[in-house]
């Protein structure tokens, strides 16, 4: 069988350089999964992947600001001369930010774009043209064999945290008050992140998360967005691939994608909810009746959820 190659371009900038992209999240060379391979900068892929691609928008007055900010304009972005010649039907548009009440102007706008390049255009909110779940991707440095065969690491600690100091919106300054809560509260948990306010009691940034998760018996994972039944986060991944068990705070997409008792919900970002996180992690009692759910979750985000599978499910289909 002869493999169809997987291109990729995305408004994450970081990973429009990485010829190596996902291909930790498969055990084969070289980004093999299934049918496909993927390979980012290929230069005629047979289907391309334009993932979280913010389209340009024309004629857009530059506030004082953007002026100020940017002594050159800002150079266009030629959307023809980055599709590399792949076939509309062959091309792939996968939006995975939360629909915050900030960006879904931007959001429909890319939507709308990506209808005219794309034979596929999917977000996890219900505007979007195919509303669906975000395929797994994870931000461990673990190969993927190691993910999969590893036993449970040694649990030495109650509970961790990793988060940003982002305040873009009101999601995010939400999550930031009640950080201030719980760090104010008598609870026992580790925070680690890049760019927190000063005030934050940070272990610092983290060059990977594992070193953050793998130790802990449980782990707040909370998303920027909890109000669809869609939106659902590596948050979530990353804290059950280091088999911690997650207490979770986002929306009922958790629920359909994963088995019962493989994650907590924390009930709300506020006192009633500092209180359940203290009661939890009082003991690792919950952590040890939930270890075969972790471990049903795990399985089902390295082989079902994974983007390489859904990729190759995509392919096989076309």
């Amino acid at each position: 069988m002869s493999l169809k190659t997987v291109g990729m371009i995305s408004g994450y900038r970081n990973l429009n350089k990485r010829g190596d992209w996902l291909w930790q999240q498969t055990p084969h060379p070289f980004g093999v999964w299934g049918n496909i391979q993927m390979q980012a900068l290929a230069e005629k892929p047979d289907f391309l992947l334009m993932y979280q691609f913010d389209f340009p928008k024309k004629n857009q007055p530059q506030s004082w600001l953007d002026k100020l900010r940017r002594k050159h304009p800002k150079p266009k972005i030629n959307v023809e001369s980055l599709i590399r010649n792949v076939p509309q039907e062959r091309i792939i548009y996968l939006l995975r930010e939360p629909p915050l009440d900030e960006v879904i102007e931007t959001t429909k706008h890319n939507y709308q774009q990506a209808k005219q390049y794309c034979g596929y255009v999917s977000g996890p909110d219900d505007f979007a043209p195919t509303p669906d779940y975000m395929p797994a991707i994870w931000y461990h440095s673990n190969s993927f064999r190691e993910l999969n065969e590893m036993p449970i690491p040694e649990k030495v600690s109650a509970c961790s945290w990793i988060t940003s100091g982002i305040n873009r919106s009101v999601n995010h300054r939400r999550r930031l008050q009640f950080l201030e809560l719980l760090q104010s509260s008598e609870v026992q948990c580790h925070l680690y992140g890049r760019d927190l306010p000063q005030w934050a009691e940070s272990s610092g940034e983290l060059g990977n998360k594992w070193y953050g998760m793998s130790p802990y018996y449980y782990n707040l994972s909370i998303e920027n967005y909890a109000e669809n039944d869609w939106y659902v986060s590596e948050k979530l991944w990353d804290a059950l691939l280091a088999w911690c068990l997650p207490i979770y705070y986002g929306g009922a997409a958790a629920d359909k994608l994963l088995p019962p008792g493989s994650f907590l919900r924390l009930p709300s970002l506020d006192e009633k909810g500092i209180a359940y996180i203290k009661e939890v992690t009082a003991t690792p009692d919950a952590w040890y009746a939930a270890k075969d759910a972790i471990a049903e979750a795990r399985q089902i985000i390295l082989h079902k959820l994974n983007l390489l599978n859904w990729l190759s499910n995509f392919v096989s289909q076309s």
